[in-house]
């Protein structure tokens, strides 16, 4: 289909669908409720920038910009930017250890519900079979469809096949080349790898120069529509550009296409958004590498990374521990959010041992305490303790330091969970959100305990229920990562 029918028939869809492109119509929109339910998934960052494995995933950007430590790291180790560049890291992508299966496993085993691959990063090199651009993984580099792969191997082990487009701010990511005589100036046709490679603008000014035209921001649309329409991916990624004002009209565009072709395949989907790009209330709000300190009435997502100084893969990750992110689990979770992990495969398709270490160590400790994380939902309070939680973004670049008071609840079933985020020595522990101090007092707990278990451990725990706290006392229970008490109620 020529791209002028295919703008058509996203118009089609959209008149003679339930969801128009308003936010009024949109805000009508519920979300998945499987996605309520998964609180756990998997971010997968690869692609040509996993080659150099330098510096970060905006090694694409970063390499063109001189004097940066990519810009010399490329000269000293490829050559100058004329006479090697981005695209030429194309033909070594050969992805010769990829096997969706081993990676579907590993997910699987990790306790994921769902796996978000990233299906085009800024870089413009679409992960999948495209028919807009031949810049992509089946006609070029490994000439495999990486997202269909994964999306089969998904699917077969009930896991949620999604999909992310950072593709937005393509129009400014290459800019940088235009600055010296490097190949970004050599071609820079619509179509083309390189195209358009604009100035780039502040990231956060949404009325910025030049504005994104309407030939970039129709591809950029007709991109996302061939996603949904080849994939059905069940949750769609956006990163942050995507709040430019240039972009609204198309952005509603979007969201009401795929709204509607999930109501004619009776399919449950939902978008991640940043910031206020979408209207409260008709997508998902997704914090990058931040969490907020209250519980939130509307679902959200937290992503971050296994590693701090990077998204992808590069040689120097600096890994975050099992413990620090089984702990922002509890926690998001506790506030109605969804974690959604990220790990780098290197340039080839293998994992690194490092992010399968940590996926495993999540894994079994999901295997004993899922019932606290998954289907769960929010209790009367999310949280006690000393230890608040930084709100915003980018705030989880150093650990988080719990103590033996710090406790997050969910509610499951005939329970509450509380789950100790750093188990104290003595065995221990006091609930005071169990507090009964006034029979009057709705805040305080006042229902009947029936037991209290320690899941994944067999001691049988003493409890005493006080005016001032539910009283826990374990005498053989030690643990380096959270534990989570099942307060059974009648």
């Amino acid at each position: 289909m020529d791209k002028q029918s295919y703008l058509k028939l996203i118009d089609k869809v959209i008149e003679q669908g339930p969801f128009k492109d308003t936010w009024e119509s949109l805000e009508q929109y519920d979300v998945a409720k499987w996605y309520q339910k998964a609180k756990f998934g998997i971010f997968i960052h690869w692609g040509l920038y996993s080659i150099p494995a330098f510096g970060s995933e905006w090694y694409s950007r970063n390499m063109y910009i001189q004097g940066s430590k990519e810009y010399e790291h490329h000269i000293k180790t490829y050559g100058p930017q004329k006479e090697f560049g981005y695209k030429d890291f194309i033909p070594m992508f050969k992805a010769e250890k990829f096997d969706p299966e081993v990676w579907a496993d590993l997910f699987e085993k990790a306790g994921a519900r769902y796996v978000m691959p990233v299906a085009e990063h800024h870089d413009g090199f679409q992960m999948y079979k495209s028919d807009l651009s031949p810049f992509n993984s089946y006609e070029m580099g490994p000439k495999r469809d990486i997202l269909g792969e994964l999306s089969q191997a998904f699917e077969k082990r009930g896991i949620k096949a999604c999909a992310s487009s950072h593709r937005i701010e393509h129009w400014f990511f290459m800019g940088e080349g235009k600055k010296f005589d490097s190949d970004i100036n050599d071609s820079l046709a619509c179509g083309d790898f390189y195209w358009p490679a604009m100035p780039e603008p502040d990231h956060y000014d949404l009325f910025s120069e030049p504005t994104p035209t309407k030939e970039f921001l129709e591809d950029w649309l007709l991109r996302c529509c061939e996603l949904v329409d080849k994939y059905r991916p069940k949750l769609i990624y956006f990163d942050w550009w995507i709040q430019h004002h240039a972009v609204k009209p198309y952005l509603k565009k979007f969201a009401a296409y795929y709204y509607n072709r999930a109501h004619e395949w009776n399919e449950e989907v939902a978008i991640n958004y940043k910031n206020d790009a979408f209207m409260f209330g008709s997508a998902v709000i997704d914090m990058e590498r931040g969490q907020f300190n209250e519980p939130k009435p509307n679902l959200w997502q937290s992503c971050t990374s296994v590693a701090r100084n990077s998204w992808g893969y590069t040689e120097d990750n600096d890994y975050k521990t099992a413990n620090e992110i089984i702990c922002d689990l509890v926690d998001i979770v506790s506030k109605n959010g969804c974690l959604l992990l990220n790990i780098g495969p290197k340039g080839d398709g293998s994992i690194p041992e490092e992010d399968k270490k940590l996926l495993l160590e999540i894994g079994d400790w999901l295997k004993i305490n899922g019932q606290a994380i998954y289907d769960s939902k929010v209790w009367r309070y999310a949280s006690e303790g000393p230890t608040k939680v930084s709100e915003g973004q980018f705030s989880d670049t150093t650990s988080k330091k719990f103590t033996p008071k710090d406790i997050r609840y969910t509610v499951n079933n005939n329970a509450i969970y509380a789950t100790v985020l750093n188990y104290p020595e003595n065995g221990q522990v006091k609930l005071t959100s169990f507090a009964k101090k006034d029979p009057c007092f709705v805040p305080c707990f006042h229902g009947i305990i029936k037991d209290i278990v320690a899941l994944g451990f067999d001691e049988k725990i003493k409890w005493n229920h006080s005016t001032d706290a539910l009283e826990i006392s374990t005498t053989t229970i030690q643990s380096e990562l959270p534990v989570v008490f099942k307060i059974i109620l009648d």
